[in-house]
């Protein structure tokens, strides 16, 4: 859909009960304003905070504005996504016709338009039935109605069908595969009704209805009565060819590899345009995914394979943007320090009084001179996990759900998909929205289970802001966005802290962070599962793209077995940019490369799961110079005080190529490991003991394997022989035990000093 609400067609609407809100920017500058956009069914009080020193004490957040009592303002949403031809078949009797396409329905369980024109009283339409039979109907407007239907069987869930629907002189046929499954003799005539075409819609007292969870291929629509002997080639060719001869009223390819433009290739310019983002690049009926190398991007290119084919996939829930007028705009102070900020907004529902906090990261003022050390938001990995937008509330923090699974929905139609749940019907999901909420951001948003205490967010990112505050260096602050729109950046800053949950980089960002090095910048890795999944942005940054996609020739495969639902095999290349997406590793690029480890498990985020750093090297320089530690070889550290929580080593790990080498039982045919970096110094180990636990760890190629001994993550420093140096501590809780551990304290200290930088 476009960004203005009002490009959007009339459209199924839903009004959400309770509070929902995104911000205008991920991030923005100091100095400069920020926009809220709010949707509420009950009156609110707004103010805008700077996070404070202590997550569980929202009091010591200074407050910049407000707070300012608002009345109720519900702003609807809008899911669904279909092509919307304005230019329709023209209004009136058309005694022969042919409508032909390949449909993949991914679920059913409700009436679903395939396409369409006109509403109820009178139109044509090839509908998907709730118990998945196919029907054929046209509707005949006037005085005394009629019309006339034409069922055929089921579709097959999952399964490529080529559907052609005839109107011949009077009779109805219904075709699949290429065979005769229904027929009707007797008047029935195609009566085209005035208004648009729709793909993957119908309309409902003029609004867009009945979405499609299906893919599609090849659409075309006749003024003729397609043959037996013709069915049966068109079914052959697979949706490879165009249709020939004359009398195509609409042909769509649906070959664009993005944008919202649908192309009409029959002269008649019914050209068509996507509403909600449905999904460019997906492979058609005669694709076959050997063709695509597994473990590598090789030398296939989508744009050469004859058998790829064009197919658009459609979702009834699916939305990128809530189009949602902006309710609020707030000044950014021009001396705010760098941080994480939140518009806040207090609320009582039900009687409960509900607090819901909207992040966003604030930069510094374009006029101050850079900080020395530069800390990387890992905004990608709070957008990723975003499950349900439109949460229902309840008073306190909020434990979300094990890798991202939805919380209760304020409404039932309302999406609740992330990049580790599928949308309603299965259907892999490719696309996330930034003008969307993003609750599970929330500060005081922990990672499921209760009791550890454990969050891969904001919550978890704000301990190391705190402990840089309490210890005196100063330090600016970026969003994933920012370093993927301006790579150079870097170039300003004597050393980058990549913080968090860092999971999911674009391709700017990883080339810029590895050129930053290789003109000699250094980098702290606080951060484990680093580097993983691979990243794009649509032109206005408003879309983040990401591909998981399953495996069936390698079963064994994490991404089939752990990973969030993906696609076929095949589609792991982007709309957005057209490169191949998915595990960076599988792009040629080993994160081991550029930051020195690669990711080699995860677990869940009880108590018991999370381990402690052991020292290697107790020799090390780092953990004597400037500052002593008091560590020595065999020593722990990474935890509070006996060992207790917080511990660094758990959720997921990060391991030298030298040691997923030892982990690594078979190196499937096509693939190989990659080179042991050079220089490499592991002074610590990461050391978990959960017997009996259900945790993966995982070799090179994603294959199931044991740990060596407890080992699941390793702290390195590395002088890379292609210029720069790394810290890399190798597990997602590492800033987790900071301002707990003086130890691991004064080893980040003694990291700095080395890497330039000491305290203001």
């Amino acid at each position: 859909m476009g960004k203005d609400p009002a490009a959007m067609p009339p459209h199924r609407a839903i009004r959400l009960p309770g509070l929902h809100a995104y911000p205008g920017a991920i991030s923005v500058a100091a100095g400069e304003t920020i926009g809220f956009h709010v949707s509420s069914s009950v009156p609110y009080r707004f103010s805008l905070c700077r996070l404070g020193p202590d997550p569980d004490d929202a009091s010591q957040d200074p407050v910049l504005l407000g707070p300012t009592d608002h009345a109720a303002q519900v702003q609807p949403i809008h899911p669904g996504s279909y092509v919307l031809v304005e230019r329709g078949l023209p209004p009136g009797p058309l005694p022969l016709f042919s409508l032909e396409c390949w449909v993949m329905p991914w679920g059913f369980g409700q009436r679903q338009a395939i396409l369409t024109q006109g509403g109820e009283e009178a139109g044509l339409r090839l509908v998907i039935e709730a118990d998945g039979r196919l029907v054929f109907e046209c509707v005949a407007a006037g005085r005394n109605g009629g019309g006339a239907s034409l069922a055929g069987p089921r579709l097959v869930e999952r399964q490529w069908a080529h559907v052609v629907a005839v109107i011949d002189a009077g009779e109805m046929r219904l075709w699949i595969d290429g065979q005769l499954v229904a027929s009707e003799s007797g008047h029935a005539e195609a009566t085209i009704a005035p208004g648009p075409l729709r793909l993957g819609a119908s309309s409902i007292e003029g609004r867009a209805e009945q979405f499609l969870d299906a893919d599609l291929a090849m659409p075309v629509l006749y003024r003729r009565a397609l043959q037996a002997d013709e069915i049966l080639r068109r079914f052959e060719q697979k949706a490879l060819v165009l249709p020939e001869g004359g009398e195509v009223l609409a042909c769509w390819p649906l070959n664009e590899p993005q944008g919202d433009r649908v192309s009409d290739v029959s002269g008649h310019e019914r050209h068509g345009r996507i509403v909600n983002h449905a999904t460019r690049m997906i492979v058609g009926p005669a694709f076959d995914p050997a063709a695509v190398p597994r473990f590598s991007g090789g030398d296939y290119e989508p744009t050469g394979d004859d058998l790829r084919g064009h197919g658009l996939r459609f979702a009834s829930d699916d939305m990128v943007d809530c189009g949602w007028s902006e309710t609020h705009r707030a000044a950014i102070p021009g001396d705010a320090r760098p941080g994480i900020y939140v518009g806040r907004f207090d609320l009582f529902e039900d009687g409960k009084a509900i607090r819901y906090d909207v992040s966003f990261v604030v930069r510094k003022a374009p006029s101050t001179a850079p900080a020395p050390i530069l800390v990387l938001c890992a905004t990608n990995s709070w957008r990723a996990y975003a499950s349900s937008p439109f949460a229902r509330h309840h008073a306190g923090p909020a434990a979300w759900p094990r890798r991202a699974a939805p919380r209760p929905n304020s409404h039932p139609e309302a999406p609740d998909y992330n990049h580790y749940t599928p949308h309603r019907k299965g259907q892999p999901t490719y696309y996330a929205g930034l003008r969307m909420p993003w609750p599970s951001a929330s500060p005081d948003a922990f990672y499921a289970p209760e009791g550890s205490g454990f969050s891969h967010g904001p919550r978890l990112e704000r301990s190391l802001h705190a402990w840089l505050d309490a210890t005196g260096y100063a330090y600016d602050v970026i969003a994933d966005l920012d370093l993927h729109r301006d790579p150079a950046l870097l170039g300003a800053y004597r050393t980058v802290i990549i913080n968090g949950h860092s999971e999911y980089w674009s391709a700017p960002a990883v080339e810029g962070l590895d050129r930053y090095l290789c003109n000699g910048g250094t980098a702290i890795v606080l951060s484990g599962n680093t580097m993983y999944w691979r990243v794009s942005f649509d032109d206005d940054g408003t879309v983040m793209e990401q591909r998981k996609t399953l495996t069936p020739s390698d079963p064994g495969a994490h991404e089939e077995k752990h990973a969030a639902p993906g696609g076929r095999h095949g589609e792991q290349y982007h709309g957005h940019d057209g490169r191949r997406g998915g595990l960076w590793r599988f792009n040629d690029r080993s994160s081991s490369e550029v930051i020195g480890l690669e990711t080699a498990g995860w677990a869940f985020a009880d108590a018991e799961d999370f381990g402690v750093y052991r020292v290697r090297e107790g020799g090390h320089f780092l953990f004597h110079e400037p500052n002593e530690t008091g560590l020595e070889a065999g020593d722990t550290f990474g935890h509070g005080p006996g060992g207790s929580l917080p511990r660094a080593i758990g959720h997921e790990w990060d391991l030298t190529i030298a040691t997923l080498r030892r982990m690594t039982h078979a190196v499937p045919a096509g693939a190989e490991l990659p080179p042991d970096p050079v220089g490499i110094q592991v002074i610590a180990e990461g050391v978990r003991r959960v017997p009996g636990r259900m945790d993966a760890y995982l070799d090179f190629f994603e294959h199931a394997t044991h740990s060596l001994d407890g080992l699941s993550a390793e702290m390195i420093y590395w002088e890379r022989p292609q210029g720069g140096r790394v810290f890399n501590a190798g597990a997602v809780g590492a800033s987790w035990v900071l301002g707990v551990d003086e130890k691991f304290g004064r080893l980040l200290r003694n990291v700095l000093h080395h890497f330039g930088v000491t305290p203001s």
